[in-house]
């Protein structure tokens, strides 16, 4: 053989000799790389490939927009399988090529092999993320709800830290954010600390960006602050804490909520939003705490609870009763949406349990701490550290670093919570099958 300083992929395939026993080889070199793919995961892919096929087929025969939008949903899955399965592929024929009596030819099988690996890795984890079922309301805006926890009225300034943290980030991303509601604790009188904060009762701030709820919804949880209050004479770090909601919100056009169907209709009884006003209990009331001429004169705030689930929504910032009702329907629609959607994930959520546990966020969780005397912001979950608390607080880059951190640890718990109830699914169906043939 004449010695050549490369050949290409296909002539080293070309030259491939058949071997008695490349299994051998094949096991060594492709385990690690399979392994990142779960059968179960490669057989929902493959279920998934199937139904995308048979809808392009129903499709040319007859279009339908609903089917459309599925085979939409589907192409990602589909492609992603289709370079998962050549580089397979590439990786047992290259890995055969290890076993050629020519030793240049082993060399460039090798040299191929590895980079091929590596791109097999890449393929697995874009496969995997393909696979996961994607938000419903991660192409929607969103409003963030703020309130004070645990804390007394330390948690009360710090939740209006947290409030213009969130609103400064929002201009730093470009993003057009507005205050529905941002109401100071009753009682607090004038009360505030050197650095301006004032005793928040609770704020609710409106992100109109489509794909706003996408971004900020790994934030939700309850935000640890330790630091020394301005009260604290003998210099003792106090620790308190915020909770912060993250809800979809229907935005003022269908365009502007990125698409979305039929699903996303506020008139569609069908809709995760839609509000039956025969279930609602609308109250007028006058405006209370520190303002103008309006309060305790005029009735222009409003109080909205929805009966089935006893949730309950009260507006008063605007000086017009339309305005404050208007708001109060947006915070139902997305408070309800959001509510809708939990209850029917509960039963995905109990076959992910065992895997899932430990790392399961709830609303009672701290996510994150803020020290003041180490200068230090923490994500709990996605492990991220920033020392540079300033920035962190008025929405710059470092506060983005964690919020980006944090939907990475979200995009890898969805993947997992995925991989988790497929392979519940597989074991249940194992279980069944052996149960018929045991009584058979």
């Amino acid at each position: 053989m004449l010695a050549t300083p490369w050949i290409c992929r296909s002539c080293i395939r070309a030259l491939a000799k058949p071997r008695s026993s490349p299994l051998a080889f094949f096991r060594r070199a492709s385990t690690d790389a399979s392994a990142s793919l779960p059968p179960a995961l490669l057989q929902r892919a493959r279920k998934l490939r199937a139904e995308h096929d048979q809808l392009e087929v129903s499709q040319s025969e007859n279009f339908d927009p609903k089917t459309a939008r599925r085979i939409g949903e589907l192409s990602s899955v589909v492609s992603a399988l289709s370079d998962w399965e050549a580089a397979q592929s590439s990786v047992t024929e290259l890995t055969t090529l290890l076993s050629s009596p020519d030793a240049e030819l082993r060399q460039l099988a090798s040299e191929e092999l590895s980079t091929t690996q590596t791109q097999l890795s890449t393929l697995s984890r874009q496969l995997s993320v393909s696979l996961t079922p994607k938000d419903p309301f991660a192409h929607m805006p969103c409003l963030l709800e703020i309130r004070p926890g645990p804390g007394g009225l330390e948690s009360r300034f710090f939740a209006d830290s947290v409030f213009k943290m969130y609103k400064q980030y929002c201009a730093y991303m470009g993003y057009r954010a507005v205050a529905l509601k941002y109401e100071m604790a009753d009682g607090a009188g004038s009360a505030s600390t050197s650095a301006g904060e004032e005793p928040l009762q609770e704020a609710v701030l409106e992100i109109k960006d489509a794909g706003a709820y996408g971004l900020f919804r790994g934030e939700a949880g309850m935000h640890r602050v330790q630091r020394v209050p301005d009260t604290e004479r003998s210099g003792r770090t106090h620790t308190s804490a915020v909770a912060v909601w993250v809800l979809p919100s229907f935005p003022d056009s269908h365009e502007a909520a990125g698409g979305g169907g039929g699903d996303m209709n506020v008139d569609d009884p069908a809709s995760d939003f839609y509000l039956d006003p025969a279930e609602l209990r609308i109250e007028t009331m006058r405006a209370r705490g520190a303002g103008g001429q309006h309060v305790n004169k005029t009735e222009s705030a409003i109080r909205m609870t929805h009966l089935p689930t006893g949730t309950v929504v009260s507006m008063q910032d605007s000086r017009q009763q339309s305005r404050n009702r208007e708001d109060a329907w947006k915070l139902m629609r997305s408070r309800v949406a959001l509510l809708r959607r939990e209850a029917r994930e509960e039963q995905a959520a109990r076959l992910r349990d065992n895997v899932l546990a430990k790392h399961k966020i709830t609303r009672g969780d701290k996510i994150r701490t803020y020290n003041y005397s180490q200068d230090r912001c923490t994500d709990h979950r996605s492990g991220v550290d920033v020392h540079n608390l300033p920035d962190v607080l008025v929405g710059g880059e470092s506060l983005h670093r964690i919020v980006d951190s944090a939907r990475t640890w979200l995009a890898t718990s969805d993947i997992a919570a995925m991989m988790a109830e497929e392979e519940s699914k597989a074991a249940a169906a194992e279980g069944g099958q052996a149960a018929r043939k045991s009584k058979k």
